[in-house]
């Protein structure tokens, strides 16, 4: 059965046979000196982990210790069970491939580690590592991102070159470009852990000082990535406001308001237009309410009486 964590793409750059193909070595003393491996070879061959480094163009920055820690449990019990790559490196190697196993084995306090050892370019070296993490999906959104950006600027690859090598398609790898155009803040949110990619895509065509205010109410789950996008598109294009209706709008109601002031000589207000709204006469006292009362007591009593003359 073929090694799906590598793809077919990958282990041929490397140059591997899948693992059921690779023959096991198993020396009576770890390899401690390139003398020993002057040629490519798919043995497997067991080296003291203090001879080892991590590779320093490792895309991937941040290791879950919890993960490490229960692989390092399974390797107690089983032992690592595929095997690193490494590259020789003056007296020592450099891993290619498998720093989590690596780093786990330090933990579960092995002393060695089943490993394959190739010859590999500088630019090789680089190229295999951002590609393994890659098709591993090994890395953060933003560690992804960068480490797909970092390959098609250092090896003049076009975006379908890109998501061809590390088996992805165009738009997923564009996509994923488009997350290290947010704001840095955004940008600290995804690598918290606190705003999924999904979600923050959704911010890339929202203005860049906005976006923090919106990416806060989204983040730690609060939306799903469609209520999100609903946000922002409600964002984007707000409803235009109702304007209230102005008493100004009608010189008749303003004639009206200045009239009744000064018929109830106390402070008249009015909302609306000349076709609907609502008239206040305001009162301040009891007193200036039985006022108010007479006089439109005063003004029926005329009114009826003038109608039955």
């Amino acid at each position: 059965m073929a090694n799906k964590g590598l793809g077919r793409g990958l282990a041929s750059l490397m140059g591997l046979n899948t693992i059921d193909e690779m023959p096991v070595k198993q020396p009576t003393r770890p390899v401690v000196n390139t003398d020993v491996v002057a040629e490519n070879n798919d043995n497997v061959v067991r080296i003291a982990l203090a001879d080892i480094d991590p590779n320093y163009e490792q895309p991937r920055k941040k290791f879950d210790e919890t993960a490490l820690k229960e692989l390092a449990d399974s390797i107690k019990l089983h032992g690592v069970i595929q095997p690193i790559v490494v590259t020789p490196m003056g007296k020592r190697f450099m891993i290619i491939a498998g720093e989590r196993r690596f780093r786990a084995s330090m933990i579960a306090g092995q002393k060695d580690i089943p490993a394959i050892i190739r010859h590999y370019t500088a630019q090789q070296i680089k190229e295999i590592s951002l590609i393994e993490n890659l098709q591993r999906e090994d890395l953060s959104p933003i560690e992804a991102a960068h480490a797909i950006k970092t390959l098609m600027t250092e090896f003049n690859m076009t975006q379908e070159v890109a998501a061809d090598r590390i088996g992805k398609s165009r738009s997923a790898v564009a996509n994923t470009l488009r997350l290290l155009t947010l704001n840095e803040d955004v940008i600290g949110l995804i690598e918290q852990g606190r705003l999924s990619a999904g979600h923050a895509r959704t911010l890339v065509v929202v203005p860049n000082d906005q976006q923090y205010k919106l990416a806060l109410k989204g983040c730690d789950n609060q939306l799903t990535v469609r209520e999100m996008e609903k946000m922002v598109r409600e964002f984007l294009n707000p409803k235009p406001e109702k304007v209230k209706p102005s008493i100004q709008d009608s010189k008749e109601l303003v004639n009206l308001v200045a009239n009744m002031q000064r018929a109830f000589a106390t402070k008249v207000s009015a909302i609306g237009n000349g076709k609907k709204g609502r008239i206040y006469i305001d009162y301040f006292t009891a007193d200036d309410l039985d006022r108010i009362c007479n006089l439109v007591e005063d003004w029926m009593s005329d009114k009826f009486r003038n109608k039955d003359e």
